[in-house]
């Protein structure tokens, strides 16, 4: 929806022409924020290309109930770290369509990223 590239769980490669700007990308259960301290950490180290540059963490609701109070804390953790966007849980999703409407949260999100959106997902 935003028009980034999905690199998995690897760093981008310039010489593919990957681009060197990233946010990092998990949900919101405890493997996926597992996962994003571990990037975070590798990151620390110096384990990931030169020159790229990390602009934020997106946290995508793995649920549509509110987070438990562990995971919670974990996100406070992370935003000490760098900009934290949360995205809430869209039901149309799950299904492969797209939502009536986006949250607010979203179209902030696309706007970090450069990407401008109206409140129906269609780039303006």
């Amino acid at each position: 929806m935003l028009g980034g590239t999905d690199l998995g769980c690897r760093w981008p490669d310039e010489e593919l022409g990957e681009p060197g700007t990233v946010m990092l990308v998990a949900r919101t259960n405890a493997e996926g924020m597992r996962a994003m301290s571990r990037a975070l950490n590798a990151l620390r180290e110096g384990r990931h290309p030169a020159g790229m540059r990390l602009t934020g963490l997106v946290l995508l609701a793995d649920a549509p109930e509110r987070l438990p109070m562990a995971l919670s804390r974990r996100i406070r953790v992370l935003r000490s770290v760098a900009p934290v966007h949360r995205v809430p849980w869209i039901p149309a999703w799950r299904l492969g369509q797209r939502p009536p409407k986006l949250p607010k949260a979203l179209l902030k999100l696309a706007t970090a990223a450069g990407v401008h959106l109206d409140e129906k997902g269609r780039r303006s």
